[in-house]
């Protein structure tokens, strides 16, 4: 059976549709060794620092391009 490729955020919102051959799988494993490996109050300190570096950074400006 040929692999397509499909938008998971779209098509898989009740559960994956293609578990064999799942395009996120390596990202899926990645993030399963991370909480098993990383304790709840590193995970804690992580988001802190994360936070804290969002507020502290200058404010960032998007300007629009105009129709003249």
């Amino acid at each position: 059976m040929e692999s397509k490729t499909i938008n998971c955020s779209e098509v898989c919102v009740n559960g994956c549709i293609q578990p064999d051959s799942c395009q996120n799988q390596a990202h899926v494993e990645s993030a399963s060794k991370f909480i098993n490996e990383t304790s709840l109050d590193k995970m804690h300190e992580i988001a802190e620092e994360a936070r804290r570096k969002k507020l502290t950074a200058p404010p960032v400006w998007v300007i629009p391009d105009w129709p003249e």
